[in-house]
C-alpha cells in the first residue's frame, strides 16, 4: 500500500517535534544545578526538577554537585621556622555555592584549591617552630580555612573546614621525640611513686602518733581511777574511825606487801608503832578536812 505524500510529511513532522520536545527537557536531580548557555553565552542556572530549554540554541552543561565535598591532598613538604622539613597532608571540606562562578571563575577549580592549600600551609607553618606546629594544629587549621575561604569566594566555593591529617617530622626528630616522651613518662612515674611512698609514711606516722596519744590517755585515766579509788578507800577507813590495833595491823600488812615486792631494799622503822602513828595522822588530817564541810552544812 502506497502512502500519500502528505501523510509521510505529517509523520516526519511529528517525529521531529517529538525529538525537539525530548531535547528541550532537562531533569535536574536534587543537590545539583545545571548551567545553560545560549549561543555560547551564560543564560541561566537550572534548579531541581523538570526544566525546559530551547533545542539547538541553548546548551546545558554537565550537572554541578551542590553537596559538601571532601578533597584529600597528598603530603606536602613544609619547612618550619627552625629549618625542619616535614611532610604534611591536609583535607579540605568545601561546597559549591555559586555554580556560575564555579563554572566561569577559574579553570580547573580542584587543582587551584590544591595549590592554594599547599602554599597557604607553607606560609603558616613557615612562621612556626616545630614544637608550635605540633601543638598548634587547631590554630593552623583555623588560619588555613579563613585564608582559603576568602581566596575561593570569587570561584563560588565555600570552604567549611580544613584539617591537617598527618604531620610527619624527619626520622631523627621522631626518634628524639619518642625518647623525650619516654623520659617524661618515667619522670612522672617516679614522681607518683615518691608521692605514694611519702603519703604512706605520713599515714604510718600519724597512726603511730594517734596510738601513742591513745595509750597516754589510757594511762592517764588508769592513774586517775587508781588515785580516786585510793582516795575513796582512805575516806572509808577514816569514816570508820579505826582504833590503834587496826592501824597497826594495816601497817604490818603494808610491810608485808613491800617485802613481797621486787624492791631490793626495804627500810623498816625502828618502832613499828610509828606505822600506826602514820595512819593516825592521816585520820586526823581527813577529820580536819571534813570538819569545815560539816560546819558549812550545819549553817
Amino acid at each position: 500500500m502506497k502512502m500519500e505524500p502528505w501523510l509521510i510529511a505529517i509523520i516526519i513532522i511529528g517525529l521531529a517535534l517529538a525529538v525537539i520536545f525530548a531535547l528541550s527537557i532537562r531533569i535536574v536531580k536534587q543537590g545539583t544545578a545545571v548551567i545553560v548557555e545560549r549561543l555560547g553565552k551564560y543564560y541561566k542556572t537550572l534548579g531541581t526538577g523538570m526544566r525546559f530549554i530551547v533545542p539547538f540554541i541553548d546548551r546545558a552543561l554537565p550537572p554541578i554537585s551542590l553537596k559538601e565535598q571532601v578533597a584529600d591532598f597528598k603530603p606536602q613538604p613544609v619547612i618550619t621556622k627552625d629549618n625542619v622539613t616535614m611532610q604534611i597532608d591536609s583535607v579540605v571540606f568545601f561546597q559549591i555555592v555559586d555554580p556560575k562562578l564555579y563554572t566561569y571563575g577559574i579553570e580547573r577549580p580542584m587543582s587551584a584549591i590544591e595549590n592554594l592549600t599547599a602554599t597557604t600551609l607553607r606560609n603558616i607553618v613557615g612562621e612556626l617552630e616545630l614544637d608550635e606546629t605540633l601543638s598548634s594544629r587547631d590554630t593552623v587549621n583555623t588560619k588555613m580555612r579563613e585564608i582559603i575561604d576568602t581566596a575561593t569566594d570569587p570561584w563560588g566555593i565555600k570552604v567549611n573546614r580544613v584539617e591537617l591529617k598527618n604531620i610527619l617530622p624527619p626520622a631523627a626528630i621522631q626518634e628524639s621525640m619518642e625518647k623525650q616522651m619516654r623520659a617524661e613518662r618515667e619522670r612522672r612515674e617516679n614522681i607518683l611513686l615518691a608521692e605514694g611512698e611519702k603519703r604512706s609514711k605520713i599515714l604510718v606516722a600519724e597512726g603511730e602518733k594517734e596510738a601513742e596519744i591513745l595509750k597516754a590517755e589510757a594511762r592517764k585515766v588508769a592513774l586517775l581511777t587508781e588515785a580516786e579509788g585510793q582516795k575513796q578507800a582512805i575516806e572509808k577507813i577514816v569514816a570508820a574511825k579505826p582504833d590503834a590495833a587496826y592501824l597497826t595491823l594495816q601497817g604490818y600488812e603494808a610491810l608485808k606487801a613491800l617485802a613481797a615486792g621486787e624492791a631490793t631494799k626495804i627500810i623498816v622503822p625502828n618502832d613499828l608503832a610509828n606505822v600506826s602513828a602514820l595512819f593516825s595522822s592521816i585520820k586526823e588530817t581527813m577529820s580536819a578536812n571534813d570538819a569545815p564541810k560539816s560546819s558549812k552544812k550545819a549553817k
